[in-house]
């Protein structure tokens, strides 16, 4: 009998995996806390290990700077775009955790259920919320979808950018259902969110089939040498595209796999919602850049025609449907519907001057909108948070350093200048006309400028409008509400007037490693 050839193992780079080896091993040990520890310390102890798991890998995301390799044997890779933003959704869950840690708004609690698995208005709901109960759960939870996204992010074979995107959306699934206050509500949009989740999943694993059967290889190095080598567009090699770009086209919320944004958006707790519309974002479209940018850019001229479509409804269906809501987060979940249609012009220029603004794009959005879902948070009435734009009435009267931050950050989404948003649109628009997409430029200002009237619809509400009864009533935040708020104010600020130093970050950091 021949010997069998021993198995020959990747060589697995620790260091520059660390940032992702972090976070997903404190979710880990905080399975073990929520099953082993005493029920008074587990918040504490949650809370803890997920500032110390997001600082420490933000910390060793800066010493990989400047790594530019693949590692685990070519499946992930560690590049510029990679570390900017797991950077970028690092800061994102650092604030988002601030608003998840809030609990002197509510009364009752923080915005999460005391026990996700009581029904609505039973009597076991009642006696654990009366018992002060809360949902340590979230924690583990949130820190695997964190986990998830940097994966996602790094992921350079399609089979492991399917399990970053399973370990990113899995978690999100459940905290959508998790609500304190309208129940019903949050858990229909956890059932919305998890069946069209499923089946965009399907859809990105079956294109990763037919890719396969093209190629003969998973690995995007491998599928871009396979399509530029065959002499027409293979069927497969079109199936493929568009199933996956359906799979991704779900998660950026672009038209028409967008009708879940709203639904999910008003449903969720305010600090998950925060998650999805920031965090959720920027680790989509960093995976779509790289699997468009270097899978397929060598086949770009096939596949743009089918982007300039979706790219135009989604802008257009985003900034106008946005003009007739009543809800503030409707209304934000079809902003974040309009600025997924701005993000694509990036993803279809396949330049690295519009992958860099794309990143610099996705970095100012993120935040600006953390800060805002973390003013929505405060604007109450008798039954807990509430979302209705009527509530919103005379809040420049009555608190008007709240209703000032908040319209900085409609400014920054609106693109108006002195804003993050604007030097985001900006370079955005600029490298999109540089490659050739102009007439597409045109179109998304047009649009740009219809969003900006819904934008400017909630300024007149707050500063305009005479108050409701004795004025809108706002919640007094910790500090935990008031650092997210402050610190996304000062970012959204700053990168206005003096953004040169990030953009040079995201200058530097613009080729996929390949």
């Amino acid at each position: 009998m021949t010997p069998s050839a021993p198995v020959a193992f990747p060589d697995i780079q620790w260091l520059q995996l660390a940032p992702i080896i972090v976070v997903l091993g404190a979710a880990a040990i905080e399975v073990l806390v929520e099953a082993f520890a005493p029920r008074t310390s587990r918040r504490s102890i949650q809370i803890g290990l997920t500032f110390a798991a997001l600082i420490v890998a933000f910390a060793i995301i800066v010493i990989n700077a400047g790594t530019f390799q693949l590692v685990v044997a070519g499946s992930a890779a560690v590049d510029g775009p990679a570390l900017f933003l797991q950077g970028a959704v690092v800061l994102t869950a650092l604030l988002v955790a601030l608003l998840m840690m809030e609990r002197k708004v509510d009364p009752s609690g923080d915005a999460f259920a005391a026990r996700a698995s009581a029904m609505p208005g039973s009597e076991d709901e009642r006696q654990f919320t009366a018992r002060g109960y809360l949902q340590t759960e979230i924690w583990p939870l949130f820190l695997f979808c964190t986990g998830g996204m940097m994966l996602f992010l790094s992921a350079n074979d399609l089979l492991l950018m399917f399990i970053g995107l399973e370990i990113m959306s899995l978690p999100l699934y459940l905290l959508a259902g998790m609500a304190r206050r309208r129940r019903l509500l949050s858990q229909e949009a956890a059932m919305k969110y998890f069946l069209l989740g499923a089946f965009s999943s399907a859809f990105f694993l079956y294109g990763a089939a037919l890719i396969y059967g093209f190629a003969g290889t998973v690995s995007f190095g491998g599928i871009a040498d396979a399509v530029v080598g065959q002499s027409q567009m293979s069927g497969l090699l079109l199936g493929g595209i568009v199933l996956l770009c359906v799979g991704m086209f779900f998660k950026v919320a672009a038209v028409p796999f967008h009708e879940w944004a709203p639904d999910v958006y008003q449903g969720s707790p305010t600090p998950v919602t925060a998650y999805m519309a920031a965090g959720v974002k920027v680790a989509a479209f960093g995976a779509f850049l790289r699997l468009m940018y270097v899978a397929f850019g060598g086949e770009a001229w096939e596949w743009r025609p089918a982007f300039w479509v979706v790219a135009i409804l989604t802008f257009f269906v985003g900034a106008m449907i946005g003009l007739a809501q009543s809800d503030i987060k409707r209304m934000l979940a079809y902003s974040s519907i309009a600025h997924a249609g701005f993000l694509l012009l990036g993803v279809m220029a396949v330049t690295p001057d519009s992958l860099s603004a794309s990143m610099f794009y996705l970095l100012t959005y993120a935040i600006a909108t953390v800060g805002a879902f973390g003013i929505v948070m405060l604007i109450r009435d008798d039954s807990g948070e509430t979302t209705s734009l009527d509530a919103w009435r005379g809040l420049g009267r009555t608190h008007p350093l709240l209703a000032t931050a908040f319209t900085i950050f409609l400014l920054s989404f609106a693109g108006i200048p002195l804003t993050a948003g604007f030097i985001g649109k900006f370079t955005l628009f600029a490298s999109s006309a540089a490659a050739g997409e102009g007439w597409l430029v045109l179109l998304a200002v047009i649009a740009s400028a219809i969003a900006a009237f819904f934008y400017l619809r909630v300024v007149v509400i707050m500063f305009f409008s005479d108050p409701v009864g004795s004025g809108p009533s706002v919640a007094t935040p910790s500090w935990a509400t008031q650092t997210t708020i402050v610190v996304a104010l000062i970012v959204t600020v700053v990168l206005g007037l003096f953004p040169q130093a990030v953009l040079n970050i995201a200058d530097h950091a613009d080729v996929f490693v390949r």
